[in-house]
């Protein structure tokens, strides 16, 4: 819900609108860090469908809402995140 309201407030600075049909599928994993032995990281894949609106534009939208979610920020350089726009 968080990173729906950052692209909402992202779509409301560019002066266009969300559709309502946005959603997102998340899958979360847990595994060993790359570089410390025994550590473990974790590592979230984000599918954001928005229907309706064009692919380029979405993939511009979901990037700029990375940037400002909070829940993006709060993460960064903790946990691995890929987003993919569906």
């Amino acid at each position: 819900a968080c990173f729906i309201g950052a692209m909402k407030a992202v779509a409301a600075r560019q002066k266009s609108k969300l559709p309502a049909e946005v959603s997102i599928t998340s899958d979360v994993a847990i595994g060993p860090h790359g570089y410390k032995a025994g550590a473990f990281n974790i590592a979230v894949k984000m599918a954001v469908s928005v229907p309706g609106m064009e692919r380029a534009a979405t993939e511009q939208l979901v990037a700029a809402a990375h940037e400002v979610c909070p829940y993006s920020n709060a993460t960064r350089g903790n946990v691995d995140v890929t987003l993919t726009v569906v």
